[in-house]
């Protein structure tokens, strides 16, 4: 079997798509690669957040639940999310910027000999920029061409998913002998784990920490979090292994732009597993990526209906020219 490749995306829970998409767009720089819904729930936007081309293992997407309570962050929880930047100096470029946005963050910090940025948005979903200057392993995607931010210094993939955990043993146990990472670090409470290739888009941070109260789920929280597999027949090998392994499984779900695997494999904690392709370019140009309203073909046919429950959001960037600064 072989093993994951790193991490393929991070789905998360935002109060308002609209927010969500001009905080993404205009102060971090991603691309929004598709603008589509939940294909469980389609009164909900799901939004694609990644590099200029959608790559695997660059994207961020969320879900604008109707209704939703805010979550609370604690224990058992998937905690933060990582984003990856060229080099130290793109770090120097970004505190400038939080501070003249008026983002929250923590300052230039440094853990496992990497330089950090922890930040959070408008609904205290937490995030950090991770500097690939030292970086090997899997290799990152390319920044968004036309967007605000300078190349030199804009994301391009996403950098180590933090997880906090109440029982530190069994998720090691369940990490190691089940996905198969190593854990080459550890400080403090914090535990590096590598998977494949390694480096910054191949790593979790596992943090123990039971005396938090446990986390709940609403927006400003991660919703899952996805690694790479190459197709569909290795993502049935791990479906077989977690099966035989006796963890429970969604079995293989088509989401038309990837193939996809869920498990539940530990409390409140829900990874997926979803193939490299066939990706975002299959039915809207690169030139408009994310402009229009994107259905896979087995839900077209409730395309007005669907129309009807999700109100517009304008997402119309290829008219426009953003000044890089």
């Amino acid at each position: 079997m072989k093993p994951l490749k790193g991490i393929h995306h991070v789905t998360a829970i935002t109060s308002s798509a609209e927010k969500n998409y001009e905080f993404f767009t205009y102060t971090l720089g991603m691309r929004l690669v598709k603008k589509t819904v939940n294909q469980d729930d389609i009164q909900t936007y799901h939004l694609f957040f990644a590099d200029d081309a959608g790559s695997p293992g660059t994207d961020m997407t969320f879900f604008d639940f109707p209704g939703i309570p805010k979550g609370s962050h604690g224990t058992d929880e998937i905690s933060k999310t990582s984003f990856r930047v060229p080099t130290d100096e793109a770090l120097d470029y970004w505190v400038k910027r939080f501070d003249r946005l008026d983002v929250p963050h923590s300052g230039i910090k440094e853990q496992f000999g990497k330089k950090t940025l922890s930040f959070s948005d408008f609904d205290d979903q937490k995030y950090q920029l991770i500097s690939d200057e030292n970086n090997k392993g899997v290799s990152s995607g390319t920044p968004w061409q036309k967007g605000p931010i300078p190349l030199e210094y804009g994301i391009t993939g996403l950098g180590p998913l933090f997880v906090r955990v109440a029982q530190f043993d069994y998720f090691k146990e369940m990490m190691e002998k089940m996905l198969h990472f190593k854990e080459i670090a550890q400080d403090g409470d914090f535990h590096l784990f590598e998977v494949g290739e390694g480096g910054n888009g191949a790593q979790v941070v596992v943090e123990n920490n039971p005396s938090l109260p446990q986390a709940r789920q609403g927006y400003g929280t991660v919703h899952h979090a996805a690694f790479r597999v190459e197709d569909k027949s290795v993502l049935e090998e791990w479906d077989q292994h977690l099966r035989g392994s006796g963890f429970q499984t969604s079995g293989f779900v088509d989401r038309f732009f990837f193939g996809s695997l869920y498990s539940r494999v530990a409390p409140q904690i829900l990874f997926e597993f979803a193939t490299d392709g066939p990706g975002f370019m299959g039915d809207e140009p690169y030139e408009t990526l994310g402009e229009k309203l994107s259905l896979p073909p087995f839900l077209e046919s409730k395309r007005e209906q669907i129309e009807n429950y999700v109100r517009p959001i304008d997402t119309v960037r290829s008219t426009k020219e953003f000044v890089k600064e």
